[in-house]
């Protein structure tokens, strides 16, 4: 036996025996942006409209290229998705190519790559909501909705998606509608928020204020003012600050930086000190 050999190897597995390795769940949209029906260019008076919005968001950041985030929900408000159209204007706003604004688009899923309902269903299913009841809220709400899996009704109102985990995980199981907090979700209570939007009634999150569509949800992304009475109102739940104030009873406080301990500490005694010739 060579040296290169092990003895505690285990015996090489049958090279006709397929090994299927899933490494996270696939995503719910395609990754290509552009459709055959997607928008390809502006009329001159969306042009000019997106232009002026466009140079108050630039006007924020000391080089251009740094606007690219809000810029791209500026034209996903337009479009209810990110279209060619959009990617051009990006990418000439900020001096970049199409390509670059795709690369940073594809890399964040805020971004949409297809049209998208009024309000955007987003049902957590990663570990401890899927535990709690995700995926059988999510199962729920598509047939509920008439879908096979991902996808937007019929009338245009409602996409539904899986989405991963949004740091809420002591409001599980949770469903997030254009990025607001619905906590502490079930399949029934899941269904009648989704029948109120479908019907036009106003929808308030658990916290926060009262949706708006998508468009107008990404505009605010865009960093423009939020209309919505009490929209700076949320503030964190009950369970949320369970842990900091027992963390606060037992007067519990986390090690200061080396840094600083070592800054605070007293300077040592050099009439105490040890002889280094000794």
């Amino acid at each position: 036996m060579s040296s290169t050999e092990r003895t505690d190897s285990p015996p090489p597995a049958n090279r006709g025996e397929a090994v299927f390795l899933q490494f996270g769940q696939q995503p719910d949209e395609p990754g290509a942006i552009v459709r055959p029906d997607a928008r390809r260019t502006y009329p001159d008076d969306v042009l000019e409209r997106l232009r002026a919005d466009a140079d108050l968001i630039v006007a924020r950041y000391p080089q251009a290229r740094s606007a690219l985030l809000p810029l791209l929900h500026l034209v996903q408000a337009e479009d209810g998705h990110l279209t060619p159209a959009g990617i051009e204007f990006c990418a000439l706003v900020v001096d970049l190519s199409p390509a670059e604004v795709m690369a940073v688009a594809t890399f964040y899923s805020m971004y949409r790559r297809t049209p998208t309902g009024d309000y955007l269903v987003g049902v957590c299913t990663n570990t401890l909501c899927a535990v709690m009841g995700g995926d059988e809220i999510y199962a729920d709400l598509r047939d509920h909705l008439g879908l096979d899996g991902p996808g937007t009704t019929d009338d245009g109102r409602i996409t539904l998606e899986r989405i991963e985990c949004n740091a809420a995980c002591d409001y599980a199981p949770v469903v997030m509608i254009n990025w607001e907090f619905f906590d502490d979700q079930t399949p029934d209570s899941a269904r009648r928020v989704v029948d109120d939007l479908r019907a036009g009634r106003p929808v308030t999150p658990t916290r926060g204020a009262p949706l708006c569509t998508f468009r107008e949800t990404a505009r605010i992304l865009a960093g423009f003012p939020d209309p919505r009475p009490g929209a700076n109102d949320g503030a964190p739940g009950e369970a949320t600050l369970a842990g900091l104030r027992v963390a606060r009873s037992r007067d519990m406080r986390a090690a200061e930086p080396p840094a600083a301990a070592s800054a605070s500490a007293p300077a040592p005694d050099s009439s105490t000190a040890p002889d280094e010739e000794s």
